[in-house]
C-alpha cells in the first residue's frame, strides 16, 4: 500500500474515531450526567421564567379578587343599603363569558396554553367585576350627592293628624280577614279610621302619578311618585285636591278622608311601595313628632279642587 493510501486510511480512522468519541461524549454529557446544550438550557430557563411569572400573576389576581370581595360586600351591605338601593346579585357581578373555548382559541398555539387560558379567563372575570363595581360606586356617589333631596322625598310623615282619640289604625299591613268576603287576604297597606272630611296630607315630596275617581276597588285614590323607588297610595277618599302631574311637597293637603269604593266605613287606606314592592307603612310613620311640630309642617287646602 502506497504512503498516500496509508495517510488517507489513517485520517479516515482518526475522523471516524473522533466522531465516535464525540457521540460517546455527548451521550455521557447529556444522558448520564444530565447536562444540557446551551440552547436547551436557555429554553428551559425561559420556560421557568414564564411559569414563575404566570404563578406570580395568578397570586396577584388572587389578592385582587379578595379585595374585590371586600369592596363588593361593602357596596351591597353598607353603601347601597344605607341609601335604600337594591343590592347587586352575585351572579350579575360574576357574569361569565359565552363560548370560552372560542374566546381563548388564539392561545392554543402558545406554550403552556392551558395555564394561559386559565389566566386570561381569570383576568377577564376580575375586569368584569371591577367594571360592575365601578358603575355601582358611580351610582352610589350620585345617590349620596342627592341625599338631601332624598330625605325630603322618602315618605316618613303621617298622612293624617293621628294625635287624639278621633283617629285610629283599624287594619294593619299583612294577612287579615277581609271585612267584606270574610276570607283571609293580604292587606297591602294600613287603614286609618277617622271622621269624614279629615284632611289627608302627602307624606313626602313628589309628583302625583294618578288621581282617579272610581266607584269600586280603591274608590277615589291618589298615587304619588316620590322618586328614589318610593310611591304612596291614598285611597277611599272623599275629595281630591290634586291632579296627575302636580308637584307636591311633604305636608301638602291632597285630599279628605271618605268612604268611596270597596269600603265598609270612613277611613284612609295608605300604602307605601319601594322598588315596586309593597312595604309596611308602619315603618314610615313618625311617632317621635309632637302635635305642634306636625301642625307646623302641614299645609291645609283652603281653596279646594
Amino acid at each position: 500500500m502506497s504512503e498516500k493510501k496509508q495517510l488517507i486510511v489513517k485520517w479516515s480512522v482518526t475522523v471516524v474515531a473522533g466522531f465516535l468519541c464525540f457521540i460517546l461524549w455527548s451521550f455521557i454529557y447529556f444522558r448520564v450526567f444530565g447536562f444540557m446544550s446551551p440552547k436547551t438550557a436557555i429554553m428551559k430557563w425561559n420556560n421557568r421564567e414564564l411559569r414563575s411569572g404566570m404563578q406570580m400573576l395568578s397570586s396577584r389576581m388572587d389578592r385582587a379578587g379578595d379585595q374585590l370581595d371586600i369592596l363588593e360586600m361593602r357596596d351591597n351591605d353598607v353603601y347601597r343599603q344605607v341609601l335604600g338601593m337594591k343590592a347587586i346579585p352575585a351572579d350579575l357581578r360574576r357574569l361569565t363569558f359565552p363560548d370560552p373555548d372560542l374566546r381563548y382559541a388564539y392561545l392554543d398555539s402558545l406554550p403552556h396554553s392551558a395555564m394561559m387560558r386559565r389566566t386570561a379567563l381569570r383576568m377577564d372575570e376580575l375586569t368584569r367585576r371591577a367594571s360592575v363595581l365601578s358603575q355601582s360606586l358611580d351610582a352610589v356617589t350620585d345617590m349620596s350627592q342627592r341625599a338631601g333631596e332624598m330625605a325630603s322625598c322618602v315618605p316618613c310623615f303621617n298622612p293624617v293628624d293621628m294625635f287624639g282619640d278621633r283617629i285610629s289604625i283599624s287594619s294593619r299591613f299583612g294577612y287579615r280577614i277581609d271585612p267584606i268576603t270574610n276570607e283571609a287576604t293580604f292587606h297591602s297597606g294600613i287603614d286609618i279610621s277617622g271622621p269624614v272630611g279629615e284632611p289627608v296630607y302627602v307624606t313626602g315630596d313628589g309628583i302625583v302619578e294618578s288621581a282617579e275617581v272610581d266607584f269600586s276597588g280603591y274608590g277615589n285614590s291618589i298615587v304619588v311618585d316620590h322618586g328614589f323607588g318610593y310611591k304612596t297610595r291614598y285611597a277611599h277618599l272623599r275629595l281630591m285636591h290634586v291632579f296627575a302631574g302636580k308637584k307636591v311637597h311633604r305636608g301638602d293637603q291632597i285630599a279628605t278622608m271618605g268612604n268611596s269604593g270597596r269600603s265598609t266605613g270612613t277611613h284612609l287606606h295608605y300604602e307605601v311601595s319601594y322598588m315596586d314592592s309593597k312595604v309596611n307603612p308602619m315603618n314610615y310613620l313618625n311617632e317621635d313628632m309632637t302635635r305642634e311640630e306636625y301642625l307646623s309642617m302641614v299645609h291645609p287646602n283652603e281653596g279646594g279642587f
